[in-house]
C-alpha cells in the first residue's frame, strides 16, 4: 500500500461526497435519532464504550419524557422522515420496552433496535413487530469461543445465533449482523463469514473498537496496523465475492479503501443528520460521542431549538485542524474524522490513516 494513490475516480467521488457533506451541514435535516433508553445491560462486555452495568446508577428514562421529545420534533419535521433507534445499554432489559416501541410508532416515527439478542425470544420479536419494528441489528462478535470471550456471558452466543435465525427467516425486517473485530477474533473472520453465509445472512457490518470506556484499558481489543489493513482487505475481497454484503462501520477516513469497503464515501453525520437523547436527558449527536460534546438537555431545553441553533462543533470542523491534523494532506476529505475518536478536550485518540502505518498519496 505504500505510495498507493487515491486515483482519479476515487478522488472525484470524494470531491462529490465533500460537496454533499457541505450542503448537509448547512441544512442539517434531522433524519436519525438514537434513544439511550437505558444504560443497564444484562452482560458485561469487555469493550463497552459506556461501561454499562447490570444495575446502573442512572435510572431508565421514563418513556413519556422521550415521547415529549418526539412530539416536539413533529412540530418541525415529518415523523416519517426521522428514524428512531432504541439503544442502550441493552434496550430489552426495560420491562416496558414494547410500550416504548408502541408509543414511538403511534406518533408516526419508524423505529429500529440494536440488541445483543440475549432476551430476544420469539414472543418478544412478535411483540416488537406488532409495535412497529422496522429494523434490527444483532451483535455477533465471532464464533462461540471468541464471542463468549468478548461478551462474558455463557448464553450470549447461542441466543445471538437464535436471534439471527429468527430475523433471517422472518423476511419482513431490515437487519444486519454487527461484528466488532479484535485480536481474539481477527484470525477467525473467514470461518465466521462462512457461518453467516450458512445462515443466509445478507448484510454483515464489521467495525473496530475505539479506545474509550473499558476498551481503553485492554490492548487485546486493539488491532495492530497490519491487522487493521488486513481487515479492510478482507472486507474488500468479501464484497468482490458477492456471497454476503460486508461493509466497514462508519468511523474514520480510510484513504485508498474509500469506495471499496463501504457503500459511501466517509462523512460523519453526527450532529448533521444524526442526534441522540441520552438516558439523563442530554442532547447529543450519536451515542458514541463523549459527554463533553452535549448540546443541551431535554429537561431544560427545547430539543428542536437546540438542533437548529447549536451543534456548531459538529457542523464546522475547522476547530479540529490542530495537532497532527493541522498539516495532514487528507484534511480536505477527512476533516478531522468523527468526534467519537476525540477525547473530552478535543484531542485525536485514533487516526485510521496513521493506524495503517503507510503513506498514501493523492493523484
Amino acid at each position: 500500500m505504500k505510495g498507493e494513490k487515491l486515483g482519479i475516480r476515487r478522488t472525484a467521488a470524494l470531491e462529490a461526497s465533500r460537496l454533499l457533506t457541505k450542503s448537509l451541514r448547512t441544512e442539517h435535516p434531522l433524519r436519525q435519532l438514537f434513544w439511550e433508553s437505558t444504560v443497564r445491560c444484562n452482560i458485561h462486555c469487555r469493550h463497552c464504550g459506556s461501561d454499562c452495568r447490570q444495575a446502573a446508577s442512572v435510572p431508565d428514562m421514563p418513556r413519556e419524557d422521550f415521547f415529549r421529545v418526539l412530539d416536539n420534533i413533529a412540530t418541525k419535521r415529518s415523523p416519517g422522515d426521522v428514524f428512531v433507534i432504541l439503544g442502550g445499554g441493552e434496550p430489552l432489559v426495560r420491562p416496558d420496552v414494547v410500550q416504548c416501541a408502541r408509543g414511538i410508532a403511534q406518533r408516526g416515527f419508524p423505529w429500529g433496535m440494536v440488541t445483543n439478542g440475549l432476551l430476544l425470544t420469539p414472543q418478544m420479536l412478535s411483540d416488537l413487530k406488532d409495535a412497529g419494528l422496522c429494523s434490527l441489528t444483532i451483535s455477533l462478535d465471532g464464533l462461540e469461543p471468541e464471542h463468549t470471550w468478548l461478551r462474558r456471558h455463557p448464553d450470549s452466543f447461542s441466543m445471538a445465533s437464535q436471534a439471527i435465525d429468527m430475523i433471517v427467516s422472518d423476511q419482513t425486517l431490515a437487519y444486519d449482523v454487527m461484528t466488532v473485530v479484535h485480536q481474539h477474533n481477527y484470525h477467525t473472520l473467514p470461518q465466521l463469514k462462512e457461518f453467516l453465509i450458512g445462515k443466509h445472512v445478507a448484510d454483515w457490518r464489521l467495525a473496530t473498537i475505539f479506545p474509550v470506556g473499558r476498551a481503553a484499558q485492554d490492548k487485546e481489543l486493539q488491532l495492530t496496523p497490519e491487522q487493521f489493513t488486513g481487515l479492510l482487505d478482507f472486507i474488500r475481497t468479501t464484497r468482490q465475492e458477492g456471497r454476503i454484503h460486508a461493509s466497514y462501520g462508519c468511523e474514520g477516513f480510510l484513504g485508498p479503501y474509500e469506495g471499496e469497503v463501504r457503500d459511501w464515501m466517509f462523512r460523519c453525520m453526527a450532529g448533521v443528520t444524526v442526534a441522540s437523547v441520552l438516558v439523563d436527558g442530554g442532547i447529543s449527536a450519536c451515542t458514541s460521542i463523549r459527554h463533553n460534546y452535549r448540546q443541551g438537555n431535554i429537561y431544560q431545553d427545547d430539543f428542536m431549538h437546540v438542533w437548529e441553533t447549536r451543534f456548531l462543533p459538529h457542523r464546522d470542523h475547522r476547530w479540529m485542524k490542530q495537532g497532527e491534523c493541522q498539516g495532514c494532506k487528507y484534511w480536505r476529505y477527512c476533516e478531522g474524522g468523527g468526534l467519537h475518536l476525540r477525547d473530552d478536550d478535543g484531542r485525536l485518540l485514533l487516526c485510521h490513516i496513521k493506524r495503517m502505518g503507510k503513506q498514501v498519496v493523492r493523484s
